[in-house]
């Protein structure tokens, strides 16, 4: 059976790959599994049919029979656990895979999110030039341990893997701030993995949205 995901219908980050949907277009890519898209607007997204699948009234969504899913990374995971290609065939390869989509969502995500939003809605606040160095620090001290553990590594775990696909879409909400640049091996990380035919083809496919020509 063909899955359906939600996705915006008029995406804020304007065509950049930055919406959430992005990842699990990237997932389903990479599996080789085709998708519905349904484009939903921020309005829709706040009525009760919407809020059944997604309760935070967010995107994306996924559904597949009678499965109804919610959040990025619940959804990636269901994928990488019901098609090859993104999880290791070995039981503790695929546990240090699960552990780092956790580190992603968990560890990496919220400094950089937060970073990202006092850029965008605090620049006119008081006390903005006290705070933003300590988000920049905060953002920074995770970059600095990622690199450290990557090292000269292709990926984080042996092949390319679901807990790659998720760092890397974390790390891109950080492209406009410049400061993966600074981390050589994290910049050249994010390239390798943008590189890979699954991530052009989810690209394309939600650039195509915003400029309508889907």
């Amino acid at each position: 059976m063909t899955p359906t995901i939600t996705a915006f219908e008029k995406s804020p980050d304007r065509g950049k790959g930055l919406a959430r949907d992005m990842r699990v277009r990237w997932a389903l890519e990479e599996v080789g599994q085709p998708y519905d898209v349904r484009l939903v607007s921020f309005e829709t997204m706040k009525k009760p049919a919407h809020l059944a699948l997604q309760p935070f009234g967010q995107i994306p969504t996924y559904e597949e029979g009678g499965l109804v899913l919610f959040e990025s990374g619940g959804i990636i995971l269901h994928i990488a656990e019901h098609h090859a290609g993104l999880l290791p065939d070995d039981a503790n390869g695929r546990a240090r895979a699960i552990a780092w989509m956790f580190a992603a969502l968990s560890t990496m995500e919220p400094p950089i999110v937060e970073h990202g939003m006092s850029l965008l809605f605090e620049r006119d606040k008081s006390w903005y030039e006290q705070r933003q160095p300590m988000l920049e620090d905060r953002v920074r001290k995770r970059l600095a341990a990622l690199s450290n553990r990557l090292d000269d590594a292709d990926w984080l775990d042996g092949a390319f893997s679901a807990g790659d696909l998720m760092m890397v879409s974390v790390l891109q909400r950080l492209r406009s701030s410049g400061l993966v640049n600074d981390y050589p091996n994290l910049a050249a990380y994010v390239a390798r993995a943008e590189a890979r035919p699954a991530y052009q083809r989810a690209f394309a496919a939600q650039l195509a949205v915003f400029t309508g020509k889907q």
